[in-house]
């Protein structure tokens, strides 16, 4: 069974655009170059066009793979997501009980994770530890460098 692929509405309209650009502005490009290096003779050893041929190559493995994603992708409806616990595009307030340092993080799925914006995949560790907590609990997240602590202090979208 293919496994569904839940994203943000935001995250679904990257996808598209990503799509959008590799077949209608990179396929036509890919197949300039194609043709240009064709034009300039022998092709067996013609290296501008084998390495084209081979950009061509990714490039269609990318759009298959992108193609596939977006068929299993299913955009979660945020009006009818539960504040009460952490869930998926939750977006949480966490304090670090050891350290007192507070983060808050955005539950994304593994395609949207971005820890820099504080975007951090449910699957990951500390989203794992968080997923289903509630406003006062303590979540336990399992790291490199032991058991990290965390206390839930807000959960909105």
């Amino acid at each position: 069974m293919a496994e569904i692929n839940y994203v943000s509405k935001e995250g679904f309209e990257k996808m598209q655009a990503e799509l959008h650009e590799l077949k209608y502005v990179q396929r036509p490009f890919i197949s300039k170059q194609i043709a240009d290096a064709r034009d300039k003779g022998d092709l067996s050893e013609n290296a501008e066009y084998h390495a084209a041929k081979e950009d061509q190559g990714l490039l269609e493995t990318r759009i298959a793979l992108l193609e596939d994603l977006i068929t299993k992708t299913r955009i979660i409806d945020e009006s009818k997501l539960d504040t009460s616990k952490v869930m998926m595009l939750s977006k949480v307030k966490v304090k670090n009980l050891k350290s007192k340092q507070e983060m808050v993080y955005t539950m994304v799925s593994e395609k949207e994770a971005d820890f820099k914006t504080g975007k951090i995949s449910f699957k990951s560790p500390i989203g794992v530890g968080l997923m289903g907590k509630k406003v006062g609990d303590i979540a336990e997240v399992q790291a490199p460098a032991g058991v990290i602590q965390f206390e839930i202090l807000n959960i909105s979208l």
